[in-house]
């Protein structure tokens, strides 16, 4: 007598028919998915693994409307895994089918996600080839290896996949997976390392700042445990002043924010599946002393949208605002939603000066020349003299 079949809450059998359908129907397909996947992977996602991980946790806590934590776990061992662990909301079958379709993300209609077009979850590729998500409501898993086998046994796709040297998208497979998330949590992302990939993830680890708390307010707490220590990072506090705590230090940063709406005629001109997010909020935040004056800022100058983009900055503060972004989210994308947020940008940060003790070596009438960023976020208004 068999064992019992694992259970398929989700569906997943039909999502592999209806993907090995469309292959077998147009091996371009194939090769146009496997393409996209590897250009994520290899470009604007290649290392944004913990990133994208602790995004995705702030996304599930505020749809649910609880604390946001995450716990990130090392684990050692001949077979280590890295380990993500969340509250909020439980996966749900349109979620697997966000992680298992390209660009077409489950929280579309949701207008306050951090998250855009479902692509960020190809980031857990860079270190893995059998990720896994294990949910109080069940789990799923994809495999490089079960797919790879999948495909040759499909004769119009065995030539595709002699032709790739074997390399095959991960994402667009899912099967059902056992197992549950840890007490107190509603999901974990497995992920069994590669070969070499955990000294990577590791220093990422270490690297693993506090500051990401002010960009993804949905997150309150995460947690790190990684070859026998334990480090955790909170955010508490409320604007104008919030503390970031990164094991036993402290830092206070002052903070100042601004939101409104997009009009309806900038709005129109935007990608179709982001028209309904008119909803925006920025924030303005600068490290400080226990006197209130600027510390200097931590880590690079970039455009934060809401996480870190490569777009420089030329102002020493942290700028955390939706700008549109290119589709591997690492540079602004000009055009009159990134001008409005701009001018709203320089008059917020009008206001975080405006809290912050006079600096007799600079005359406030003056707090910041020049544009806000030097890219394309710079070419719209910037900060105006008071």
């Amino acid at each position: 007598m068999g064992s019992p079949r694992t259970a398929d809450p989700f569906g997943t059998a039909e999502l592999r028919r209806r993907v090995l359908a469309a292959w077998t129907d147009s091996p371009a397909r194939f090769r146009e998915d496997a393409n996209a996947e590897e250009d994520l992977v290899r470009g604007g996602y290649r290392d944004r693994l913990l990133v994208e991980l602790a995004q995705n946790a702030a996304d599930a806590a505020r749809r649910a409307g609880v604390p946001g934590r995450l716990r990130l776990e090392l684990t050692g061992g001949a077979a280590p895994e890295l380990r993500a662990a969340n509250t909020g909301a439980p996966l749900d079958a349109a979620g697997v089918e966000g992680l298992a379709t390209l660009r077409a993300s489950a929280k579309r209609d949701d207008a306050a996600s951090a998250g855009r077009f479902g692509v960020g979850f190809a980031a857990v590729l860079a270190v893995t080839d059998e990720p896994a998500v294990r949910s109080t409501t069940g789990g799923v898993r994809f495999s490089a290896a079960r797919t790879r086998a999948a495909v040759a046994a499909v004769p119009d796709l065995a030539a595709e996949l002699a032709a790739r040297d074997g390399a095959v998208p991960v994402l667009r497979l899912p099967e059902p997976a056992v197992g549950a998330p840890p007490e107190g949590f509603a999901t974990e992302v497995v992920l069994p390392l590669r070969p070499g990939a955990r000294d990577t993830v590791a220093a990422a680890l270490a690297a693993l700042d506090a500051e990401l708390l002010l960009a993804l307010p949905g997150l309150d707490r995460v947690e790190v445990i990684a070859d026998g220590g334990r480090r955790l990072l909170t955010r508490d506090g409320a604007p104008p002043l919030v503390r970031l705590t990164d094991g036993e230090g402290t830092t206070t940063w002052a903070v100042a924010t601004a939101a409104g709406e997009l009009p309806a005629e900038l709005s129109a001109g935007r990608p179709v599946e982001e028209r309904g997010r008119r909803a925006w909020d920025l924030t303005w935040a600068v490290p400080v002393d226990d006197d209130g004056r600027p510390r200097p800022l931590p880590g690079r100058q970039v455009v934060h949208a809401p996480t870190p983009s490569d777009e420089p900055l030329s102002l020493p503060v942290r700028l955390i605002a939706p700008f549109p972004l290119g589709p591997d989210r690492r540079h602004v994308l000009p055009g009159p939603v990134t001008d409005l947020l701009v001018a709203e940008a320089a008059r917020a940060f009008a206001a975080l000066v405006r809290q912050l003790p006079p600096d007799p070596a600079r005359p406030r009438a003056a707090p910041a020349p020049g544009p806000v960023a030097r890219g394309a976020a710079g070419r719209g208004a910037g900060p105006r003299r008071r």
